[in-house]
């Protein structure tokens, strides 16, 4: 007999608990049972098509912080320069910060957090 069985017994529950299937449970997706929660995120964010953009203002007005990997949507360059130019209206309207990593990472800041942009020295 496991702690939960015990537990359960104790609470008035017949059933026991499978702790395998709850920890599959749908709603436990995302918990980190060994962490408190954050204040803020950092959130990859694959770009497939336009309405994505919903979700990146979404997280951005949650204060998290956008990891946005735009090599799907890449193969279609005039839909990846209008959310660009959507993107970078939005970050700059509330005072945010967008910048290009590298050919397939974009990362978008939410307000009152900036990116240190350098560029290389030429020689």
């Amino acid at each position: 007999m496991g702690i939960f069985d015990k537990l359960g017994g104790s609470l008035g529950s017949q059933k026991g608990i499978d702790v395998e299937e709850y920890m599959n449970m749908d709603e436990m997706e995302g918990v980190d049972a060994m962490n408190e929660p954050a204040d803020f995120y950092v959130k990859p964010v694959l770009l497939q098509q336009e309405s994505d953009v919903q979700l990146i203002e979404s997280e951005l007005q949650k204060k998290n912080i956008i990891l946005l990997n735009i090599s799907e949507i890449s193969k279609r360059p005039n839909t990846l320069k209008n959310i660009i130019d959507t993107l970078k209206a939005y970050v700059e309207k509330v005072n945010g910060d967008i910048a290009k990593l590298d050919d397939e990472k974009i990362l978008i800041t939410p307000a009152k957090v900036k990116i240190i942009k350098s560029k290389k020295a030429k020689k």
